[in-house]
């Protein structure tokens, strides 16, 4: 009964997304070290692969299985799903392997009377190698929802706030592998040895660089994946999507500015306004005790000079009225502008969670605006397309702050939109979606 390291640790972290709400990409971040490579990407492959396109699998799993695939126990849904995404989306894994690995995955999951099941399923699938249950949809958003794996009500607000195309061509893109890229560290920024080494070392490991087309100093980069780790580890590098390195820069951080990361956690932006600006005082914080001490680990790894503290941001900050020169509030939201990295985040929104978010944002942004001093730049962002945690936060907030005024950040030309704002799309810009705003207090 044998069942490969990649397939086994991939069953396992989707079994963990689905029964304890865990987030995919920081078990995967957590995988052996000792486990080899090809081990290792295809246990992401299959992860990643098998959440962007669940309700396309388990759609052809019913039509396979003549059965609900939601009514199947937990180890037999995911061993078919690992099986079946192997035998349509990976043309190099031969179908007996996926079949085989996938029974003796039930098996070792004590439900071994399934096994008949899974196997029969799997094999029907082979014989009919070309079947697509989006095909049989008549109508256009229950049909790209199947097509895509978004839930109906997702696709059906990105048709109505961006149009059919737009929301078709986002949603495709969201089942897409993201690209990384890397940015120095503070570290590697003052041991200048050092950073001079990292690009020929990883070009010397067959490493793919690409200079960012939007971000100063930043690089997307494909392959080395061990070498990555590695500089990681030794905090001269660090991993982060180009759109959210960019806060970092439009900030506009000069020596002796005071500088408050409002909802800082885990500290990618806080650490990289360091990197930049060493000769500023960055202040950050969060809410959770243990985020914060996840901060002061990274800004340690890194020898990024910032001040870690708790706070909740959907009350008063503890700080004086107009004491910082800078305020980032990159505010939690939904993240449907990440769902090519969390992809199990589409199952997990509903409609009401938007609109609980879009007022703990407005709350937040009014309480991040107090601390602002006059010529001072404060940049509200978020992670999410929604217009709601947006556009319309912004629009409100002018409404009752009347002295505040949108100010320009000097993005790429590309990136600005008429009405003053900042947005990246994945399936336009590469990067994950972020909304960007600058605000300023007027006198």
């Amino acid at each position: 009964m044998t069942v490969s390291p990649a397939r086994r640790s991939a069953f396992e972290i989707l079994r963990r997304v689905e029964a304890e709400s865990a987030f995919a990409s920081v078990l995967l971040a957590t995988l052996d070290a000792n486990m080899r490579e090809d081990d290792r990407a295809l246990c992401h492959e299959l992860v990643l692969g098998v959440l962007r396109r669940r309700l396309w699998l388990d759609r052809s799993i019913e039509h396979f299985g003549n059965r609900s695939a939601q009514k199947l126990d937990l180890p037999v849904r995911l061993a078919l799903e690992i099986g079946l995404y192997q035998l349509r989306f990976l043309t190099r894994i031969p179908s007996s392997a996926a079949v085989n690995e996938s029974v003796n995955l039930v098996r070792a999951s004590r439900v071994k009377s399934a096994a008949g099941f899974v196997n029969a399923v799997l094999r029907r699938a082979t014989r009919d190698p070309v079947y697509d249950p989006a095909t049989e949809i008549q109508d256009s958003i229950e049909k790209l929802s199947i097509e895509t794996s978004h839930p109906c009500w997702l696709i059906e607000r990105w048709v109505n706030a961006f149009g059919f195309d737009e929301a078709r061509e986002f949603a495709r893109t969201n089942n897409q592998p993201a690209p990384a890229a890397l940015r120095f560290t503070a570290r590697a920024q003052r041991d200048e040895q050092a950073r001079k080494r990292i690009m020929p070392k990883l070009e010397s490991a067959s490493a793919e660089l690409t200079p960012s087309k939007i971000v100063p100093g930043s690089w997307r980069v494909a392959g080395a994946g061990s070498l990555l780790r590695e500089l990681v580890d030794e905090g001269l590098i660090y991993l982060q999507d180009e759109a959210s390195q960019l806060l970092a820069h439009l900030l506009h951080v000069r020596p002796g500015h005071r500088v408050l990361d409002v909802t800082a956690a885990p500290g990618s932006k806080a650490t990289h306004i360091g990197a930049l600006a060493p000769e500023a005082t960055v202040v950050t914080g969060d809410i959770h005790p243990r985020r914060a001490k996840t901060m002061q680990r990274l800004a340690i790894k890194q020898d990024a000079r910032i001040h870690v503290i708790q706070h909740d941001a959907t009350k008063p900050l503890p700080f004086s009225d107009e004491s910082f020169d800078r305020v980032l509030l990159d505010a939690p939201c939904s993240g449907t502008g990440t769902l090519r990295r969390h992809p199990e985040i589409r199952y997990r929104l509903a409609p009401e969670d938007i609109l609980q978010l879009a007022s703990q944002q407005l709350l937040m942004l009014s309480n991040a605006a107090r601390v602002l001093r006059r010529g001072g730049r404060l940049i509200y962002s978020t992670c999410s397309v929604e217009p709601e945690e947006n556009e319309r936060i912004v629009e409100s907030f002018l409404a009752i702050h009347r002295e505040f005024v949108k100010t320009p950040l000097n993005a790429p030309t590309q990136l600005e939109t008429p009405e003053g704002y900042v947005r990246t799309w994945p399936n336009r810009d590469g990067c994950d979606g972020f909304f960007i705003v600058g605000l300023g207090r007027q006198g």
